[in-house]
């Protein structure tokens, strides 16, 4: 609410910043202060994995694209490489589940993984409740290790072929919505696969319906490992108090099965970004997540994510940076009185007569709203030339302007062609 308050003074107008401002204040809250702090150490973790129910002919991509994305990712390739090399985001990737010998892979990646391939969840269950309580485990493992390294933001993704599918039939479940509008064309598919993939998700969904009371169930049996490690990293994340900002429809699945377990949970994540599967913008109405981009993205890696990431980094910096503009008025508006003096044509000697005038000292610069200071007790009043006034400048939003101290009527009078003082500043008298 202070945050709130003050943003108007920063900016010059309530609303100025528009959602930035929502977002400052969102930040504010979960990072527990009553101001807000820059995002200086964002983080992203991908979780990758195959699933069974890509040999339906349900993907456009080849087998092997999960393996392939995974090297390229680890080793800071790609298009989440250069978004997060663009951003100063850091990249983890997890291999829950792809389906390759993991002898290809990195050991730091591979030495979270749970199986090869989910199973195909339109006739069998995706996991064993054990393996489903392992990723679950993993994840929470994960972002302890991520929060502790330093990490003030969160970004998750998920790299997988069948992982669409997987997720229209965690948010179909989760929200009551049929197979054929829950699913868009994925990753490019055309007439005959979307066929195809509907078939799939009306059949596996069938399967989830029975476990929905079960949230870890479900994901055993319609989720995949990857998806269970993403649940477990979103959870132990809102309980550390740290911000997630989700990429696309496989986080949102598991964000809303998350919510199952703790209903606040979505307090402490915001959505990157929508992309055009309909089971997608279900879920984050469901959790009440407006996405901060709608650029019909369906690429994944959490590349959504990134390209919202400097949005949330600049409404950080304003509500973080900007002066209050009470503040400045009040400095720009008050003048600076110096002496001045002008030489005549009778020489310095009469330029430097003031040089001992009690009322032309060197401290008569006077503080916004103070007193001149007060000549000496004995001091006569000045004469000639001084009795019209002293000029100096003040600077305010109009430049620099005249203003005369003196003059018959004391105090401050408004120079040649001024109205009035500088804004802000009381005109004391002596």
């Amino acid at each position: 609410a202070r945050l709130r308050a003050r943003l108007p003074r920063q900016t010059g107008s309530a609303g100025a910043l528009g959602r930035l401002e929502d977002i400052a204040v969102w930040l504010a809250v979960v990072q527990g202060g009553e101001t807000v702090r820059p995002i200086a150490a964002p983080r992203v973790v991908l979780f990758a994995g195959d699933h069974g129910v890509a040999a339906r002919d349900v993907s456009a991509l080849a087998p092997g694209h999960t393996a392939h994305a995974v090297r390229e990712a680890a080793a800071g390739g790609g298009a989440v490489g250069l978004l997060a090399g663009l951003h100063g985001a850091g990249v983890r990737v997890v291999d829950m589940a792809v389906d390759t010998d993991p002898a290809l892979l990195p050991e730091a990646v591979t030495r979270y993984r749970v199986r090869h391939s989910s199973g195909s969840i339109d006739r069998h269950d995706a996991l064993t409740t054990a393996q489903a309580e392992q990723a679950f485990q993993t994840g929470m493992d994960i972002a302890d290790a991520e929060i502790d390294g330093g990490a003030d933001l969160l970004v998750v993704g998920d790299i997988g072929v069948g992982n669409t599918t997987a997720a229209a039939v965690l948010i179909g479940a989760l929200t009551g919505t049929d197979a054929a509008a829950a699913i868009g064309r994925g990753s490019g598919i055309d007439d005959a696969t979307w066929i195809r993939k509907c078939a799939a998700i009306r059949d596996a969904l069938r399967r989830a319906r029975p476990v929905l009371g079960e949230p870890l169930r479900l994901l055993a049996v319609s989720g995949g490992a990857d998806y269970a490690a993403m649940s477990g990293f979103l959870l132990r994340a809102a309980i550390r108090r740290t911000p997630v900002l989700l990429d696309g429809i496989a986080s949102a699945a598991s964000a809303l099965v998350v919510q199952r377990i703790a209903y606040r949970t979505p307090d402490w994540w915001l959505a990157g970004h929508v992309t055009p599967e309909p089971s997608h913008a279900k879920a984050l109405d469901r959790m009440a997540l407006e996405p901060l981009l709608d650029y019909k993205l369906r690429y994944g890696e959490a590349t959504g994510a990134l390209l919202a990431l400097p949005i949330v980094q600049a409404a950080a910096c304003l509500a973080a940076e900007l002066p209050v503009e009470d503040e400045k008025a009040d400095e720009d508006a008050a003048p600076s009185l110096t002496k001045q003096t002008t030489p005549t044509d009778a020489g310095d000697a009469e330029a430097d007569s003031t040089a001992d005038d009690p009322w032309l000292t060197d401290d008569t610069a006077i503080e916004a709203g103070g007193e001149p200071p007060s000549p000496a007790p004995d001091a006569p009043p000045p004469a000639g030339p001084e009795a019209a006034g002293r000029r100096a400048l003040a600077d305010d939003a109009a430049g620099p302007r005249v203003i005369e101290y003196g003059g018959s009527g004391g105090g401050f009078v408004p120079g040649p062609g001024d109205d009035s003082g500088p804004a802000g500043v009381s005109t004391p008298t002596r």
